[in-house]
């Protein structure tokens, strides 16, 4: 599972001629095909960080258990192309944060107004107020055979995953604050 891609359910927003400029295209790769692109506002790009900023625009709810993703939630998504790994910030409509669902990925790859992102199943979600702290979809990873087709990216992604739970934990000063670090501009 990844945020933004349970069921593809994104739809383009209208947008003004003056944000046609910041949009590009997320896609969502795994197992080397597409599973899901979806349109987003550029926030943030400094060579090393690429931060955008795209709806959940889903004509249902989905609910997973440990959170509701609804028409109206916004993702602020942050990807590296240099770590393992995307933080995506969620909030409601009304702007009350739920959570960060971050997913292990390889180093994204922006070119040609496409932000690339290959997916590598395993996750990690924190609930907004800091309390939940859930590593997902282990068993996903395990039958993906990355362990055996490529050794050093299936290592680099449990360092990822391990990393991003260190940091939801508060290993550094700040507690919650630690994840939200990882992410401030």
């Amino acid at each position: 599972m990844s945020a933004n891609s349970a069921d593809g359910n994104r739809h383009p927003q209208p947008e003004s001629p003056t944000d046609a400029a910041d949009r590009i295209e997320v896609v969502l790769v795994k197992s080397g095909r597409t599973k899901i692109r979806y349109p987003a506002r550029l926030l943030h790009d400094d060579g090393t960080r690429i931060t955008v900023q795209a709806p959940w625009a889903g004509g249902v709810v989905r609910d997973f258990g440990f959170v509701r993703f609804e028409p109206g939630d916004v993702f602020t998504e942050h990807y590296w192309r240099d770590r393992w790994y995307s933080v995506k910030e969620v909030r409601a409509a009304d702007g009350t944060l739920k959570g960060w669902y971050c997913d292990v990925t390889r180093p994204a790859v922006l070119s040609g107004g496409e932000l690339v992102v290959e997916d590598l199943d395993l996750d990690l979600w924190v609930s907004g107020d800091g309390t939940a702290v859930l590593r997902l979809d282990e068993d996903e990873f395990a039958a993906s055979g990355l362990a055996e087709s490529d050794p050093a990216a299936a290592s680099a992604a449990r360092r990822a995953l391990d990393d991003l739970e260190r940091l939801a934990h508060g290993a550094g000063p700040g507690g919650r604050a630690s994840l939200a670090g990882v992410v401030s501009p």
